[in-house]
């Protein structure tokens, strides 16, 4: 009996395993990471670490050992955190406090002794550690939560190559009475198994997400206003409005994961088509800073934008030139919306865009209009040349003051549904650029 449900369990991490590689976007992956190996070893709570390029003050340099010194000016961050006894605290279906942690990549976590020596952990009480460890177990996140971390695995993510992205920690391994219990051999080798073929998946995300970062980079050159952490911003919150307005519309599970997947990379490349606008139009300063043609020229970027994916390939690039083309339509279909229902492929780079029907309602892709609302928030929330930030409150007002004009009622609520998260994230990515 035993190995037959041996056997289910593997054909179960084989399933998803096939589930995960059709996911393209490295967030959306990294989280479903975590669910899916909680899930295979019934974990109550996790975290999936990724490693990042920034020095850690606190860690000298002479503090580095011979094996931490592969890691040096760079730290592991917490991409995502669960905790199903958190969440049944809850409201039903929100989703876990967006969760903002870095710790140095040395031995002195057991999250950075994976990292460094390559070498999976399973402890079985995080309070009790035996033996004399170079690593010790961090309590705070217990004591800032009122939750008792009792066993952990942590699992190194580390490609054919022999390059390590990051590491994924379960915590709790429960059983038949939800009670904290080690983590089994059997649970041990599952989770290995697992980590080392997804890991080879992750590893083809992250060209996807290197190939985007690089168009951004380009678009970033162009126009000093625009920051990567911008483009960054968008993509977070627009993923963010979506999954609550998938919840408000009861999409099904499966067409949500695979829209917010292909969403997260094509609202990275809603300016792209920037690159094709004279620096003389998109470098000019001050407020009201566009005569009547500059800013139909300026309004081409659209085009551009889209150009960049015609004959589309997949269903991101699809996506992708939807978001580039009609990020900038209002949902009342009036003029203040552009460009219009127009032939894309014919515009001609430094030309006005001419008259054209204004799109209106759900004639407006979603995904245009997910990004048209994340987009307006994150430039008037953030400082620009011409203008100082508004404060998140008043940014809020004003997205929903536009709602049943600029923007869509249904996402507007959406959004206004997820302002704590939307804050979180703002929080995060200020700390990041500390």
């Amino acid at each position: 009996m035993a190995k037959a449900l041996n056997a289910d369990k593997l054909q179960k991490v084989f399933e998803t395993e096939k589930l995960l590689n059709e996911i393209r976007d490295t967030d959306v992956l990294l989280e479903r990471i975590l669910t899916e190996a909680r899930a295979i070893a019934n974990a109550d709570a996790g975290s999936i670490y990724v490693i990042e390029d920034k020095q850690p003050s606190a860690v000298p340099v002479a503090a580095y050992t011979e094996e931490e010194s592969a890691f040096k000016g760079k730290l592991l961050r917490i991409k995502y955190a669960q905790n199903a006894t958190q969440q049944k605290k809850a409201k039903p279906e929100s989703k876990s406090p967006y969760v903002y942690f870095t710790v140095p990549i040395t031995k002195s976590s057991i999250a950075g002794y994976c990292a460094c020596t390559g070498q999976t952990l399973n402890i079985a009480d995080a309070y009790h550690i035996e033996g004399d460890t170079p690593y010790k177990f961090n309590n705070s996140t217990d004591i800032s939560t009122n939750y008792k971390t009792v066993s952990m695995l942590t699992v190194p993510l580390i490609t054919s190559s022999g390059q390590t992205l990051g590491v994924l920690q379960i915590i709790n391994a429960k059983d038949s009475n939800e009670n904290p219990i080690p983590f089994s051999d059997e649970s041990v080798e599952f989770i290995k198994q697992f980590a080392s073929s997804v890991t080879q998946t992750l590893e083809h995300t992250y060209l996807t997400s290197n190939m985007i970062k690089r168009m951004q980079r380009m678009a970033e050159f162009r126009d000093p206003k625009e920051t990567g952490s911008h483009v960054e911003r968008v993509s977070d919150f627009s993923l963010e409005i979506y999954d609550q307005w998938a919840l408000n519309h009861n999409i099904p599970k499966e067409e949500r994961m695979k829209y917010r997947d292909i969403l997260k990379i094509a609202a990275k490349c809603h300016d792209l088509g920037k690159v094709g606008i004279s620096d003389v139009i998109l470098k000019k300063p001050g407020p009201g800073r566009f005569n009547i043609e500059e800013r139909s020229i300026m309004m081409g970027h659209t085009c551009i934008g889209a150009q960049l994916f015609s004959e589309p390939e997949s269903d991101i690039d699809a996506m992708s030139r939807d978001v580039a083309l009609h990020h900038h339509e209002w949902w009342d279909g009036s003029e203040n919306g552009y460009p219009g229902n127009i032939d894309y492929l014919s515009y001609e780079i430094g030309k006005p865009v001419g008259q054209t029907r204004p799109l209106k309602g759900e004639e407006i892709p979603l995904a245009a209009r997910i990004v048209a609302i994340a987009d307006v928030f994150d430039a008037l929330s953030h400082s620009r040349v011409y203008k100082e930030a508004w404060s998140i409150d008043d940014a809020f007002m004003e997205i929903q003051g536009l709602s049943g004009k600029q923007f869509d009622p249904s996402l507007v609520l959406a959004f206004v549904e997820v302002k704590d998260r939307i804050i979180q994230i703002n929080s995060a990515y200020e700390r990041m650029e500390k």
